[in-house]
């Protein structure tokens, strides 16, 4: 991995011979998860696809700038072969900690949507996306990525399965999901991803996510792991922090709020930002809620 700061430093030439050396460390580490060697260069003929200008990384493309003659070995590499994905990335994230670590950096939680035609893909269903703006046709992943003052990263990922996936053991089964697979919200999925994080001893101090992630569990594992947290609330939503009850916030200029967010339009104030250890900061701000 190359910091942005190196690469100022750097003639183009040094560049290009760092990322060139990079690139050779990341497919030396992922070597083990593979059996067979040409399974290996395929996979890492792959990862320069991916990291490849094209904008739109299908199996075709990917195939032409690895001078494959179709998109078989591309899809094999995905589909077809036995190699376990959570070692993969254990052994991202670990790189990437190595590099940006960080006692004051940021897990990031989020999902994005990937938008579909067909109903064969796992965890494809009707599902609201931001990708889109709206409810489509769609997968829906959940992240999180490492954020701190070297750069910035993923470092986890867990697809979500709706629930019209998960009760139906014909549909787990052509996806190859374990049978035993039960529904789990977003907010569990991210449980599950900093309780990872944080039994990997990831460097992190604060975890910031938006309303789908702001009340529940999450709050409560991070408060009892000792980390910060900014997690976005709806505007009617109701803190017990101060001992007694206080809403998220008072608008001085009350606006429609979207029927779609739980946003406020106005000043914000008495905004709880969770510090590490037992206090807590209220902020005041200005504008339009971000949630």
């Amino acid at each position: 991995m190359i910091r942005r700061s190196w690469a100022q430093a750097a003639s183009i030439e040094e560049t290009l011979a760092l990322w060139a050396a990079s690139l050779r460390e990341v497919k030396k580490r992922i070597r083990p998860l593979f059996g067979q060697e040409r399974v290996a260069r395929n996979a890492g003929l792959f990862l320069e696809g991916l990291l490849g200008d094209e904008q739109r990384k299908t199996g075709w493309m990917r195939a032409e700038a690895a001078g494959d003659p179709g998109p078989w070995r591309q899809q094999a590499i995905l589909g077809r072969r036995d190699w376990d994905a959570d070692a993969l990335r254990d052994i991202v994230s670990d790189y990437v900690i190595e590099h940006l670590a960080d006692d004051d950096a940021v897990l990031v939680i989020d999902e994005t949507g990937f938008l579909k035609q067909g109903k064969a893909s796992c965890g494809v269903a009707r599902q609201y996306t931001g990708s889109a703006g709206k409810i489509t046709n769609c997968q829906i992943g959940v992240f999180a990525t490492y954020a701190s003052r070297h750069g910035h990263a993923f470092i986890d990922r867990t697809l979500y399965l709706p629930k019209e996936w998960t009760d139906d053991p014909d549909r787990l089964e052509a996806t190859y999901v374990p049978a035993d697979t039960g529904f789990a919200t977003k907010p569990k999925l991210a449980t599950a991803m900093i309780a990872r994080a944080i039994v990997a001893a990831v460097p992190f101090r604060w975890v910031a996510a938006d309303t789908v992630y702001g009340v529940g569990d999450i709050e409560q594992q991070l408060r009892q792991a000792g980390k910060g947290y900014v997690l976005g609330v709806s505007s009617a939503h109701v803190f017990r922090s101060w001992g007694g009850v206080r809403p998220t916030g008072n608008a001085c200029r009350q606006g429609t709020e979207p029927k779609d967010r739980g946003c406020m339009i106005g000043a914000i104030s008495n905004w709880p930002i969770s510090m590490p250890g037992s206090s807590t900061a209220q902020m005041t701000v200005c504008g339009h809620a971000v949630c």
